[in-house]
């Protein structure tokens, strides 16, 4: 069994790498982003906000949080519900950090994701796996390119699906969440010391897998 940490700020392509990557090394892939947002949507849709940890706490602890894999792809679901689709709105994306900057929210996913990865080999992704989740992963990986070309990628994006973004808006969300990831007091995002840079900024897709594929075989 082998578990493999792979972190890095919003729009580095974590999810989309570390997916390619579980299934060409026939691992389960766990994007724990997707978690933390069905954290988010859920007290949001309840009307509990994050400047209110005290509520929030009292409300997730019994919250029935669980993963499902259909045809290789993660489903999150919320007391039963399938809430894949949700958690993916800009809505969400806006408020996940000040949820997932709640020590409340990450004691209470923290066990759960530890107990995926003890089950089955994982690549598993997010902003603190190499340092909080998993500290003895097999492989740390810590995947980042710079804020423009991460906005660009997600303007790109946007614009794929008919949308009319605006690019220094996207711009302005990227270091304002890369900031707020990175100087909370809770688990702040940043690379391990025993983690190994991997900087996607000129490299598609099919090339960042084949390095971050590269690292892994190394290390093994």
């Amino acid at each position: 069994m082998i578990n493999i940490a792979i972190d890095g700020p919003a729009g580095a392509g974590k999810s989309t790498i570390a997916r390619k990557i579980a299934a060409e090394m026939g691992y389960v892939y766990v994007d724990t982003g997707a978690i933390y947002r069905s954290i988010a949507y859920a007290c949001n849709f309840a009307g509990i906000e994050a400047a209110f940890p005290e509520r929030v706490k009292a409300y997730i602890e019994p919250l029935d949080i669980d993963l499902e894999y259909i045809d290789g792809i993660q489903h999150v679901y919320v007391n039963g519900e399938d809430v894949s689709d949700r958690i993916r709105t800009p809505e969400v994306s806006a408020m996940v950090s000040a949820y997932a900057a709640l020590p409340c929210v990450r004691d209470r996913l923290l066990g759960f994701q530890r107990d995926i990865a003890k089950r089955q080999s994982v690549v598993m992704d997010g902003r603190d796996i190499g340092t909080v989740v998993l500290p003895d992963a097999d492989v740390k990986i810590f995947l980042t390119a710079s804020p423009e070309v991460r906005a660009k990628r997600r303007f790109d994006e946007l614009c794929s699906k008919g949308e009319s973004p605006v690019y220094e808006e996207i711009l302005a969300a990227v270091n304002a969440r890369d900031k707020a990831d990175s100087t909370r007091e809770t688990a702040p995002l940043k690379q391990a010391d025993d983690a190994i840079l991997l900087d996607t900024s000129g490299l598609d897709i099919d090339a960042a897998v084949k390095a971050a594929v590269d690292i892994i075989e190394k290390a093994r």
